[in-house]
């Protein structure tokens, strides 16, 4: 007995957060390859989609849908690797979920609707509306925006803020996250000055950038990713002659918000749901060996979330063997494999399960600052 199984993935591999979604892509592969491509008498065969458009420059929502309904129609495919974008796995973990249940697992997400319902958070049929079978489908290897968003305004008001100005996507991730900012910094007593969304198609924000700086909070909040183009805020704010504070979430941390933003980015603060590479590397002995031989292989340094779509592609991995092992290769079995996974042990240097929903029980947040062009770990979020 023995076949074929694939394991697919859809990230954005062209647009705007093309770095990102490449180097996630590579640490699949790179996963399976380190398996051996194989699982008993089973080969492992990897199919990388890309989810972006050149019209958008981005995600595109019927690309988005196109993977998942062509995952569901190739009997092979066992197993769903993204998204990078949590809007995308908003119109993708349905259509997978009628057909199998396929497991869908992600390295990125954090919108909090995806798997919970928090209330003046997410939306009113979240998550339910996701699931149509009843069945949930959809895990992830990174804590949740109501774990970070809460990080950021805690860490906020150590940096002494009382006022706060805040602008995001429009994205389930950013205006999630900023959502949730928000609603723990007015708990905490910051003045929320504004909170409004942006257009992202656009390149100049210097009307928006003039009104926060005549504001002058004393931090300024974005939530949002690499192709919704911060960097043109933070260069408008500049412009502008704000002089406060600046806080993004992991959303900015990556080389694309820097090299948009120049020297207006220096001295932000950011957030990760996670440890940058080099610090894992400190704690993880299995994460210095494939942090080193990512770079052999590829020539390039990982993304921060590459470090999380490999540990999601050995938690699936370890799936699909205890399938094999017990003779039910089935996209159910899969699914049942994933959300059984307790006390897994991969490269982030720490054990950890999967809970009812899909989350990871890994809550660990770290804290960075841009200094000279470059990230700095500052520590790890108490």
């Amino acid at each position: 007995m023995g076949g074929t199984i694939k394991i697919v993935s859809s990230f954005p591999l062209s647009g705007g957060d093309a770095a990102a979604g490449k180097s996630m892509a590579l640490a699949t592969q790179q996963a399976i390859q380190d398996h051996g491509s194989r699982s008993g008498n089973y080969t492992i065969l990897y199919e990388s989609y890309d989810d972006a458009s050149n019209l958008r420059n981005a995600w595109d929502p019927i690309v988005e849908v196109a993977n998942a309904n062509r995952a569901v129609n190739d009997p092979q495919v066992l197993a769903y690797m993204g998204t990078y974008n949590s809007s995308a796995s908003k119109l993708s973990i349905p259509v997978l979920n009628a057909g199998g249940p396929l497991v869908i697992v992600s390295g990125a997400n954090t919108y909090v609707g995806l798997t919970k319902s928090i209330e003046g958070v997410t939306q009113a049929d979240e998550p339910e509306r996701y699931y149509p079978i009843g069945v949930r489908n959809y895990a992830r290897t990174v804590p949740a925006d109501d774990i970070q968003g809460e990080v950021d305004a805690q860490w906020a008001q150590e940096l002494g803020a009382k006022t706060v100005y805040i602008l995001d996507d429009q994205q389930s991730y950013g205006a999630g996250i900023a959502n949730v900012f928000e609603q723990k910094a007015r708990e905490l007593g910051i003045q929320v000055l504004g909170h409004e969304g942006i257009d992202t198609t656009a390149t100049d924000y210097s009307a928006q950038a003039k009104e926060i700086a005549a504001l002058n909070p004393d931090l300024f909040f974005f939530g949002g990713v690499p192709s919704s183009h911060p960097g043109f805020v933070w260069r408008a704010l500049q412009a502008a002659g704000y002089k406060g504070m600046k806080m993004g979430p992991d959303g900015l941390f990556n080389q694309a918000f820097l090299t948009e933003a120049g020297s207006s980015a220096e001295g932000t603060y950011i957030s990760f749901g996670g440890l940058p590479v080099e610090q894992l590397d400190l704690v993880s002995p299995e994460g210095l060996k494939w942090h080193q031989e990512y770079v052999t292989k590829f020539g390039a340094e990982p993304d921060v979330y590459a470090t999380y779509a490999y540990e999601a592609t050995l938690m699936v991995l370890n799936a699909i063997d205890k399938c094999v092992a017990n003779g039910t290769v089935t996209r159910a079995c899969v699914r049942d494999k994933v959300f059984e996974t307790k006390d897994f042990k991969g490269i982030l240097g720490a054990t950890w399960s999967v809970d009812q929903n899909g989350d990871t029980t890994l809550r660990r947040m770290t804290k960075n600052q841009v200094e000279d062009g470059a990230f700095k770990y500052i520590g790890l979020a108490q």
